[in-house]
């Protein structure tokens, strides 16, 4: 194996697990993650470089023919400072963390979650007016309005109303007949006199 096919080998590796550390909810392993990306690119950088003497003269023979190309280690250099301020940005935000819950790791945001939650009802509420419920029409659990009836039974307010009356009804009979077995079972008719207990 040649030594570029090497170094590619290796700037795979470390973006590999420089993405598998950054999907992680610990900030110290988002750091690390950090570092070997950075350092995964730096690898990048070099290889586009491609091979080169060094930029050395010795006076008379001016031509850069074979040189190599100063332009990504100058990129190298400013990566490189890039991910130290990145670095230690991060750094302060571990300690912060630790300083204030006594833990690196991030937590669910409540009120971003339920942002989330809510767009998602809203979506699925706009999506359900996009059809009519004639499979259920009113009977449905959340009827759409509108929605074609496909029984002859009313409307819900109708059978509401209907169910109300039938059982106001049965309530006022319910009364009526308790009265009667009241009296019955105190032993005295409606006239006063005493009758057969009714049981």
């Amino acid at each position: 194996m040649t030594l570029p096919f090497i170094m590619v080998l290796a700037m795979g590796f470390l973006f590999a697990c420089g993405i598998y550390l950054m999907l992680e909810r610990s900030l110290t392993r988002v750091l690390l993650g950090f570092i070997l990306l950075g350092n995964g690119v730096n690898l990048l950088i070099i290889l586009t470089a491609g091979r080169g003497a060094p930029p050395l003269t010795d006076g008379q023979n001016l031509s850069t023919l074979g040189m190599s190309d100063p332009l990504p280690q100058a990129l190298i250099l400013t990566a490189i400072v890039i991910t130290f301020a990145v670095t230690a940005f991060l750094l302060a935000m571990i300690y912060r963390s630790w300083r204030l819950v006594r833990a690196d790791s991030l937590e669910d945001d409540t009120a971003d979650l339920q942002v989330a939650i809510t767009k998602i009802i809203d979506s699925e509420a706009e999506a359900s007016t996009d059809y009519d419920d004639t499979e259920f029409g009113d009977e449905a659990e959340s009827p759409i309005t509108g929605a074609i009836d496909l029984d002859d039974d009313g409307t819900p307010h109708e059978r509401e109303a209907a169910e109300d009356s039938a059982s106001k009804g049965e309530n006022s009979a319910g009364i009526g007949r308790t009265g009667t077995t009241s009296a019955n079972k105190s032993g005295k008719g409606s006239d006063g006199t005493e009758t057969e207990e009714n049981i």
